[in-house]
């Protein structure tokens, strides 16, 4: 499933991030592609022991903690510290590659298995031509192109890439998730399903059929569930 969670950052948040990238020092993107992504990766890097990369982090995981949409959607485990890459110039591409299913945290040395993909946009859309997120699933191509602050959850077996960035750079958040629930057709009935509640919640109040569908969400929950 794909997920779009509007307004991650606050506008604070977002200038914040703005403000620490427009000085940054890029270096090739490859440093983290595996073997098949190397041959397909053409962009830049912010290396991740730089001083902007320790300092933009802890901004992008303090808005995931207060975003309630994402939470619901991805029910996250653990959380691939976030990466942040460019599309300029001749660095302006990556072509079609399936995310590695494994990725070990630098600075744990933790092992997480990649379940979703995230991508929170930090550009205006309207400051670049191209660069946009295509993913492939059952359905066909979806080509995204969000605006600055905007996140994409999208499960990482999709195929995908990101078209050629023609003039203009994008700037983007990137990372990879452990759900609580492995499975992407669970949680895609758990999103639903507490999506369901809330709206039931906020139209008829905590009614029975509320309490009762809230339990059986929970119960589900439990029974999915890997902690």
């Amino acid at each position: 499933m794909l997920i779009q969670i509007p307004e991650l950052l606050s506008p604070q948040a977002l200038q914040q991030c703005q403000d620490l990238l427009a000085h940054a020092e890029w270096v090739d993107g490859r440093v983290t592609a595996g073997t098949q992504s190397a041959q397909v990766k053409n962009n830049w890097q912010l290396p991740e022991q730089s001083r902007e990369c320790q300092a933009l982090r802890p901004i992008i995981a303090q808005a995931l903690n207060q975003n309630a949409l994402f939470l619901s959607a991805a029910l996250p485990k653990r959380i691939f510290p976030p990466l942040f890459n460019r599309y300029e110039g001749a660095h302006n591409t990556f072509g079609n590659h399936i995310d590695n299913a494994i990725r070990a945290c630098p600075v744990t040395g933790q092992r997480i298995r990649t379940d979703l993909s995230a991508t929170v946009f930090l550009s205006d859309p309207d400051s670049y031509e191209g660069g946009e997120l295509v993913i492939e699933d059952t359905y066909g191509q979806h080509a995204v192109k969000l605006a600055a602050g905007d996140m994409l959850l999208y499960p990482s077996s999709s195929l995908h890439r990101v078209e050629a960035v023609t003039k203009g750079a994008r700037i983007a958040a990137f990372f990879w998730l452990e759900s609580l629930v492995r499975e992407t057709e669970r949680r895609r009935l758990l999103f639903d399903m507490d999506m369901a509640i809330l709206e039931l919640r906020s139209s008829q109040g905590d009614t029975a059929p509320a309490v009762s569908l809230t339990g059986c969400y929970h119960n589900l929950l439990r029974m999915w569930a890997e902690v």
